[in-house]
């Protein structure tokens, strides 16, 4: 008998190989999804890394910002709280007494002329201030250095570190409540129960600010306030 072949278990292999090759590639539903999966891990990424560089550059501030804060505190521990050629007096009669020797005084115009606490009132040491600026302990300029560490240097003098001041506060306080303050010219009578303190004999309230200003946007933003007392 004459055998003819088996047509049809060709065909049916021949669809089982068309479906394997078609279960082998992608359908459009899935490359689809992990596009979006691949798309989210990347933002993600991002996100993260864009994160860390907003808080190191927030540590790298307040580090920088404390530090000059306590730059100003170590400067201020040689001074005296008033002048000590002149002291802090009054003159006349009450109630129109003159208050003499609080702030600097004639002639006093760089920072090495500054010789007592009350020297440093409202006095800036900085971008658009007072002094140039900000300094160190020693009275120096706090340079800027490049990514190698190096000063910058302009016309043969050091560069001021960028965008940062140091702002003072001196503040007369109470003896008894050191968040009250009191007037520059203010001397407590005697009663009976507190005893007379003269003018220059009361603590010192001193407050350093230091800011940021942005090179790019000149917006301003208060890093760090550091305060102390001195005691007479």
């Amino acid at each position: 008998m004459t055998r003819h072949p088996d047509f049809s278990a060709h065909a049916g292999r021949r669809s089982a190989r068309k479906t394997l090759a078609a279960r082998s590639a992608f359908t459009l539903l899935e490359a689809m999804l992990a596009l979006v999966i691949i798309a989210i891990g990347v933002l993600a990424f991002v996100d993260a890394q864009s994160s860390f560089t907003r808080t190191n550059n927030w540590s790298s501030q307040a580090a920088t910002g404390m530090l000059l804060a306590n730059e100003i505190r170590e400067f201020s521990r040689r001074l005296a709280r008033h002048d000590p050629v002149t002291g802090l007096f009054l003159s006349g009669t009450s109630p129109n007494q003159t208050l003499h020797g609080w702030g600097r005084e004639d002639g006093e115009t760089t920072v090495d002329d500054i010789d007592d606490l009350d020297d440093l009132d409202n006095v800036t040491f900085g971008l658009n201030g007072t002094f140039p600026g900000p300094i160190d302990a020693f009275g120096y300029l706090v340079p800027q250095t490049d990514l190698q560490g190096n000063v910058v240097m302009a016309d043969g003098q050091p560069v001021a570190l960028e965008g940062w001041s140091q702002h003072v506060v001196v503040e007369k306080v109470d003896p008894y409540n050191f968040s009250q303050t009191r007037p520059h010219a203010y001397e407590q009578a005697a009663t009976s129960q507190l005893p007379y303190i003269a003018v220059d004999r009361f603590p010192l309230r001193v407050t350093v600010t230091v800011d940021y200003t942005d090179p790019g946007t000149g917006e301003v933003t208060e890093v760090t306030k550091l305060t102390w007392i001195v005691s007479p």
